[in-house]
């Protein structure tokens, strides 16, 4: 057998060792992504996307564009800037996102004793992972902004928008993990799936 063919087929039996990292990668980024929440600076930075999404805009006190002007940079500390989120409801919205991220994470690891919470778990990334991804549609500092240059809108990325396209990733890293744990509730039960 040739040496293309050996090193195909040791990546065909990749798969079982792959779904444990996908599961584990999952596990650090909800678990550090939800944990962040709890910074002024992470519920900052969400802004955007929950004010001007029809599914979470209610959550916060004031309307869109009024967020505009009160953006503070990573790293950047404007008193004011954080008085008007605290009363926008801006950190305590963040407060409860990160306990139900951090929630999946959880739900994820799981997987060994309660494979049903786990499958749970990886339902609920995929969830999460579509909501995430329709803020490609309804933040508009999500593409390059008009300011002089020919590349601007779509299909520009800013970088908002290029840290939204990645929940594709976590779309699919959230169906092979929930696809994993149901097969293994339904080995335990002793119950058939088709494949």
């Amino acid at each position: 057998m040739n040496t293309i063919a050996k090193l195909l087929q040791l990546a065909a039996r990749a798969e079982h060792l792959g779904v444990i990292v996908t599961r584990i990668g999952l596990m650090v980024v909800l678990l550090w992504i939800g944990g962040l929440k709890a910074f002024k600076y992470e519920a900052d930075g969400i802004v955007p996307f929950v004010a001007n999404s029809p599914l979470m805009g209610f959550f916060y006190k004031y309307p869109v564009p009024e967020y505009k002007g009160h953006m503070n940079a990573e790293g950047q500390l404007v008193p004011a800037n954080r008085e008007w989120h605290r009363e926008n409801r801006t950190y305590l919205f963040a407060y409860g996102l990160g306990a139900v991220i951090v929630l999946y994470g959880l739900m994820l690891g799981l997987h060994p004793w309660r494979p049903e919470i786990a499958a749970l778990g990886g339902f609920l990334v995929v969830i999460m992972s579509l909501t995430t991804l329709s803020f490609l549609i309804t933040t508009p500092e999500n593409w390059v902004p008009a300011l002089g240059d020919t590349e601007h809108g779509f299909p520009y990325l800013s970088g908002r928008g290029r840290l939204v396209i990645k929940d594709m990733i976590m779309l699919g890293a959230g169906m092979v993990v929930m696809a994993d744990s149901a097969r293994a509730y339904l080995r335990k039960k002793g119950l058939a799936y088709g494949q």
